[in-house]
């Protein structure tokens, strides 16, 4: 075995072992300073970090690296405070009962909340270190200063190691507030760019990845899956499959839950796709909409709410459009994996790239009925999704899995074929939209309503809410809730518009979903800028000049101003367009403003050319990090509405390869020029999810540039480009 593949036994093949973890109810009283995020819950220092004798430091957080970076900003707060490099911190990623319960990773809040918790639990750690100095030294504290492992006094005549702060002992102490955090202004490390030190180990196909691990005596799985959603199993043949394949070591049925287990990957996928001929499935119900999806949706009966109800209702239309999105997928270019040993002392340990470690934790306690004190869940980074893909799901089978092969770690690796086709979607989505401009171009009144299913079935405590809790001989049903949320973020216009009447309208669609990145921002930015470009042409003012005309934030108008300033001149060239789109995200988060050049050729193929974005995120804390953030997003966010569309038939889902669901590929995809706006004495504001609703409207609002056809049902394909 090499070195890397050793290290990384260490870091993720090994159990951590577990420090206080005493935590407040969630319903304690807050101080008057109020302390970040979960840092509320759990007030204690060795909580969030453990200050070594060799003089580094372990961050403890409860978030789990997706490919945003978070590790590397989370060193970052820490190193700042307690006046470290950045080599002598580490973080241990999402670990139950190691790490702080912070819940998901999702909605752009890593930074906002758990870096925060972070920086003043580290700022805390700080003054308590000077504390037992001082009374070493028989100092006052503020007679010292930490560096680099040590304290020394301000002159550097005398110094004291960690080892000998601390003695043996590990630091601990409550956070109260108020908390002295460091003088931004005396920065050295927070706030500037700091290079990933994981990209060039994944750029080598070093071991990094949950896919990567690999433990002593792991044995290889897969699952056989039925035809359609509620299919349901009633004959298998093992004999027949036994006896083509030698190495097949067990087949596991539990009610429609059927797996193979051999101790050869290779075997694994023999015994699936040999087992998947000698099985009798019945055929299900037949999913509808498959063929005009869009109509089908306006036809199911919903569960309506109002989000907003402000001044007159709407009398006097002046333009009306309704706006549609499909079902995408998370398409994930790594399909989910996880590692599950059941021991021989009938406890539980699950490797997992799960977004939140905690929550599986919880929802495996009901599937299995096991105690929660004999699970123990750690989170490893996964292939890059934002969302809520397979991750938890194969967790959960590969934990049945093995609870059926006691002793052996079970690795489960999904196909393609089961990613693209097994996966929860984002919801498809249809959005109403009528307005009401004056004489002077303003917009009076506004209408909006939207139709959508649930953005978020993650697990959440609920056994039913993973895909194999359906399947086993005493299932578990999802209610059909989520979380309607989802659907409402970013229905509300950021725009001073007086009147306002926003509904939305809850349908359960043929499909399984669940969150993806932005939720259902991304559609309802897509269908607001979209039309807020209609208006700006009906009112014939430019999109720039109507949308700031509308804008009463500084730093909204600071965002769309600078972006003006980025674009080349209009260009003259037949068939090239620029279109522009703002949001701000949640209505609370990051600021973002993007342009899209993009050239429609005669045969009406669609060409991204460019894409710019400038982005206000409040202080950054890793601008490289917002910037490949946001740089992502865009390109995601574009393949989002030039190509992606899930596509199924009666029985399921059809777009099972790259073939059937196409992405942007690397020649297909727009250069990308990111501009941060720093507001270092803000707050930090998230800004993983906050480009991909304008850059959605964006493209489209430049096609509609480029050629003169407005495509209001997404992806815009060529073919609606003709005619």
């Amino acid at each position: 075995m090499d070195r890397s593949r050793r290290n990384f036994l260490k870091t993720t093949g090994c159990l951590t072992i577990g420090f206080s973890l005493t935590r407040l109810p969630f319903a304690a009283a807050l101080p008057l300073q109020e302390l970040p995020g979960s840092l509320r819950r759990y007030p204690n220092i060795d909580a969030w970090l453990e200050v070594l004798a060799n003089g580094s430091v372990r961050v403890l957080t409860g978030r789990i690296e997706l490919g945003q970076g978070i590790r590397t900003a989370m060193a970052q707060v820490a190193a700042e405070e307690l006046e470290l490099p950045m080599e002598k911190v580490t973080v241990t990623l999402a670990e139950t009962a190691v790490t702080p319960n912070e819940g998901y990773t999702a909605g752009s809040t890593s930074v906002e909340n758990g870096a925060m918790a972070v920086r003043y639990a580290a700022a805390a750690a700080r003054q308590r270190l000077l504390e037992l100095a001082g009374q070493q030294l028989q100092l006052q504290p503020e007679q010292l200063r930490l560096d680099n492992g040590k304290a020394t006094t301000k002159s550097g005549g005398r110094a004291l190691t960690f080892s000998q702060l601390l003695n043996g002992q590990k630091l601990t102490g409550e956070i109260k507030p108020p908390v002295k955090l460091k003088p931004k202004q005396d920065y050295r490390i927070s706030g500037t760019p700091v290079h990933r030190s994981d990209v060039a180990q994944m750029v080598k196909g070093a071991p990094v990845y949950v896919h990567d691990l690999r433990l002593p005596g792991m044995v290889h799985a897969r699952i056989v899956r039925p035809p359609a959603y509620d299919a349901v199993l009633q004959h298998y043949d093992e004999a027949a499959v036994k006896a083509k394949i030698p190495g097949l070591l067990k087949v596991v049925a539990n009610g429609s839950f059927l797996g193979v287990i051999a101790a050869r990957e290779y075997d694994a996928v023999l015994a699936q796709q040999l087992m998947a001929q000698h099985t009798q499935w019945s055929k299900g119900t037949p999913l509808a909409g498959g063929n005009a999806l869009a109509a089908h949706l306006a036809t199911l009966p919903v569960k309506s709410q109002k989000v907003r109800e402000k001044g007159a209702a709407l009398t006097t239309t002046t333009v009306r459009a309704r706006y549609f999105k499909p079902y995408i997928m998370h398409a994930a270019t790594g399909p989910s994996c996880a590692v599950a040993l059941y021991d021989n002392e009938q406890k539980l340990q699950v490797w997992t790239h799960s977004q939140g470690v905690y929550p599986l934790r919880e929802a495996l306690q009901e599937l299995l009925q096991l105690p929660a004190e004999r699970i123990h869940v750690k989170g490893v980074p996964g292939s890059g999704c934002y969302g809520h893909n397979g991750a938890d799901d194969v967790a959960a089978e590969a934990a049945l899995l093995a609870m059926a092969l006691r002793g052996k770690p079970v690795r489960l690796q999904w196909s393609r074929q089961d990613e693209h086709g097994w996966e929860p979607y984002g919801s498809a989505m249809l959005m109403d939209i009528a307005a009401t401009l004056d004489d002077k171009g303003k917009i009076t009144h506004w209408d909006y309503a939207l139709r959508s299913d649930t953005h978020s079935s993650r697990p959440g405590g609920k056994a039913a809410n993973l895909l194999p809790a359906r399947y086993i001989a005493k299932p578990f049903y999802p209610d059909g809730g989520g979380y309607a949320g989802g659907a409402i973020r970013n229905s509300e216009p950021y725009y001073n518009i007086p009147n306002q009447h926003i509904l939305a309208h809850a349908f359960k669609g043929p499909l399984r979903t669940s969150a993806l990145r932005s939720l259902g921002a991304f559609a309802n930015i897509f269908a607001i800028e979209s039309f807020m470009d209609e208006l700006a042409e009906k009112a014939q003012q430019d999109p720039f000049t109507f949308r700031l005309a509308h804008l009463d934030d500084e730093r909204a108008i600071a965002v769309v101003q600078k972006l003006k300033t980025l674009l080349p001149p209009a260009p003259s060239t037949p068939g090239i367009g620029v279109g522009i789109a703002f949001a701000r995200y949640k209505n609370s988060g990051a600021y973002c403003a993007v342009a899209a050049m993009v050239q429609v050729q005669p045969d009406y193929t669609i060409q991204a050319q460019k894409m710019w974005a400038v982005v206000d995120a409040g202080e950054v804390i890793n601008p490289d990090g917002v910037k490949n953030q946001t740089e992502g997003g865009m390109v995601q966010a574009c393949s989002w509405a030039l190509r992606e569309q899930v596509a199924f038939d009666a029985q399921h889902v059809t777009s099972t390869d790259w073939i059937s669901y196409p992405i942007l590929n690397f020649k297909q995809s727009p250069a990308v020029e990111v501009v941060l706006i720093p507001r270092p004495d803000e707050a930090p504001l998230g800004a993983g999810e906050a480009v991909q609703g304008p850059a959605g409207a964006a493209v489209a609002n430049a096609v509609y540039r480029a050629c003169g056809k407005r495509v209001r049902d997404l992806p815009i394909l060529p073919a609606k480009l003709k005619g």
